[in-house]
């Protein structure tokens, strides 16, 4: 598997392809996760990523979790400039618009961005 980036909207996302450039829509083979404790999970730094991502969840909730792309949306959140902590995600996690939904991250002002997919688009 590879990291296929696409520029939508002047974002880049990052997402899991084949080597036919599929993609794919299960994470599980792509983004490493640690077990903090009985609820929080760690992807670990890596890459390009700035920051760890911080995933609350029971366990039991993974098998649901890794159906779709959110977990690598906390991953590509951890990339993004100025981000400071980890880059969160709640236990209603599931693949969103850039973030996932459910996800949370703090960006610096001076150095940080403002996401409309960290936002939400239903927000005017």
């Amino acid at each position: 598997m590879e990291l296929g980036t696409w520029n939508l909207f002047g974002y880049w996302l990052f997402i899991a392809v084949n080597s036919k450039g599929e993609a794919s829509m299960t994470s599980e083979d792509k983004i490493k996760i640690q077990k903090i404790d009985d609820y929080r999970w760690r992807i670990p730094r890596e890459g390009k990523m700035r920051t760890d991502g911080i995933i609350y969840a029971k366990e039991e909730m993974f098998d649901k979790i890794r159906q779709d792309q959110s977990l690598q949306q906390v991953a590509n959140v951890a990339w993004l400039p100025g981000i400071v902590g980890p880059s969160l995600a709640m236990p209603d996690i599931h693949w969103g618009y850039g973030f996932p939904i459910g996800g949370v991250a703090a960006f610096d002002l001076g150095q940080g961005i403002v996401s409309p997919g960290g936002v939400g688009y239903d927000i005017n």
